[in-house]
């Protein structure tokens, strides 16, 4: 029942394909641009898995002509032992187009090429967990600098010493920043011994980590009258681009008193529409958090939780070991905290993938 379902819809997709193709050369469709441009998207969409199915089609077919070469009693020996070998080798094709298929079947997550809301704070540890929340800045910063990516901070609260953060809030633009990033968001827990311990002990200390969608103005709309915007003047260590009039903002959202601040852009106005897109952030967040309420018992991913309680990576110095324990992967600290995440997070995606395969 399930492959006839399964070859019914892989039919249902190459017509509506074909349908496709038809309309765009149409020319009551060629002539209406927004017609054009969504039957283009829809197109695209599904050329790569329409690939898959006609490659499979070829190979199902391939496999029924050599089954047939392989059992007769009438061919050449050497022709039929070559017929048994590639027989096997376009079986295992057919199951990697299979797997490929699916995986190209697996709903999209429309949020994957958003811009993102990266938030680090220091947890448990006192100054060691500010110093280990900058190192992780850092680490996020090199990342996004791999992939041509740009950081630019909403909000800091530095540490004195140590190049550390007690909070860094930081926008992350660039094409599928959330599709990588999605999976950081959690407790980071490091290993070492502080530069402020004398002893040479060994602390465990952590940071967490934020992972917010920026949200288009649209898509959260927001009262005026359930604001309340308060300045007041910077204390950012902006340096020389920070306004030292009273160019800070503070938005108070009223009905669930969420509060954002922003101080490190260099006007009033500046700050004000980066702290009205945190907010919508924030307000999304809390929007799909109050969705997935209702759907965690039925969602046992620690990759896709999204609870930030959880301890979902440990960076041990002493070791020279990165460990996810989402995935009981282990990697090289230096590496990693140098901001060579791909590998990493590869895995990640590869392990969300086959949760959702078994889901369905």
């Amino acid at each position: 029942m399930y492959m006839s379902d399964f070859t019914g819809k892989l039919a249902d997709i190459e017509k509506k394909f074909s349908e496709i193709e038809k309309s765009l050369s149409d020319p009551s469709v060629t002539s209406d641009l927004t017609r054009l441009k969504d039957l283009g998207r829809e197109h695209k969409e599904l050329e790569e898995i329409v690939r898959l199915i006609r490659d499979l089609r070829k190979t199902e077919k391939e496999i029924s002509d050599l089954e047939g070469l392989s059992d007769s009693k009438d061919e050449d020996r050497d022709l039929v032992e070559l017929a048994v070998e590639e027989l096997e080798n376009a079986k295992t094709k057919r199951e990697e187009l299979l797997e490929e298929i699916k995986l190209e079947l697996l709903p999209k997550d429309p949020r994957d090429n958003k811009d993102v809301i990266l938030e680090i704070r220091a947890g448990t540890g006192g100054d060691e967990a500010a110093i280990f929340a900058g190192d992780l800045f850092r680490m996020y910063s090199r990342f996004a600098e791999r992939q041509g990516w740009k950081i630019s901070v909403l909000s800091e609260n530095p540490l004195t010493i140590g190049g550390g953060y007690k909070e860094i809030i930081v926008e992350v633009k660039g094409n599928g920043a959330y599709s990588k990033l999605k999976f950081e968001g959690g407790t980071h827990r490091v290993q070492r011994v502080p530069v402020t311990e004398s002893g040479g002990r060994i602390h465990t200390s952590a940071a967490t980590v934020a992972v917010l969608v920026e949200p288009d103005p649209v898509e959260v709309k927001i009262d005026e009258k359930d604001i309340r915007i308060d300045t007041y003047r910077s204390s950012s260590a902006g340096g020389q681009h920070v306004n030292k009039t009273d160019s800070a903002i503070r938005i108070t959202h009223l009905p669930t008193g969420i509060v954002v601040t922003c101080q490190d852009q260099r006007s009033q106005h500046q700050n004000k529409d980066k702290a009205m897109m945190l907010l919508r952030a924030y307000l999304l967040e809390r929007e799909e958090e109050m969705r997935k309420d209702k759907i965690r018992d039925d969602r046992r991913s620690q990759v896709t939780s999204g609870d930030r309680s959880a301890k979902i990576r440990t960076y041990n110095w002493p070791q020279n070991r990165v460990t996810d324990h989402r995935i009981h992967i282990d990697q090289p600290l230096i590496r990693i905290t140098d901001g060579d995440l791909d590998n990493l997070i590869d895995q990640l995606s590869l392990a969300h993938q086959a949760e959702l395969l078994a889901e369905v």
